[in-house]
């Protein structure tokens, strides 16, 4: 069976109905062979990280960037990712990543910087982006929300049987 990890930090009421709508997507009853683990970013384990075959990244927008929590998350386990350094520290890119890897970010007046930095950082990384970065800003609609189930499904059904 194979593993779907959703790493997430989602502090609002807002946020938090967006990342529902992806883990009820990633559980849909027409997907099988896949366990699914949600995770604050903040706490997760890397034994869950080592496990995982796909990832699903949910994040706020703060100040033109993702949130500390998920910057936390990928300091801490950067490495045990598979995160290339090049040689002077910075993040290196990789390419023919293996494991897909979707992503959400929710702000109140922009997201691209919050994107942009996930998107740096996932580059360094033996992953690859398997669906288009679903951006939400206000208050999400019926068409943002089915998007962010979409997005649930789209990354657990690659995993699945």
């Amino acid at each position: 069976m194979t593993r779907l990890l959703i790493v997430h930090h989602s502090p609002t009421a807002t946020l938090q109905r967006i990342t529902d709508r992806v883990v009820a997507g990633a559980h849909d009853d027409a997907i099988s062979g896949v366990e699914v683990e949600v995770a604050e970013a903040l706490t997760v384990e890397l034994v869950s990280i080592e496990a995982a075959d796909g990832f699903l990244l949910g994040t706020s927008a703060n100040f033109g960037y993702m949130s500390g929590a998920l910057k936390h998350c990928f300091d801490r386990h950067f490495l045990a990712m598979g995160g290339a350094l090049a040689e002077d520290g910075s993040g290196a890119p990789v390419t023919g990543g293996k494991r897909p890897f979707g992503l959400w970010v929710h702000g109140r007046y922009d997201t691209t910087g919050a994107v942009r930095s996930v998107l740096a950082i996932t580059g360094a990384l033996p992953w690859r982006q398997a669906a288009e970065v679903l951006s939400v800003l206000g208050d999400p609609s019926e068409g943002q929300l089915a998007a962010a189930y979409e997005l649930g499904g789209t990354i657990a059904a690659l995993l699945g049987d």
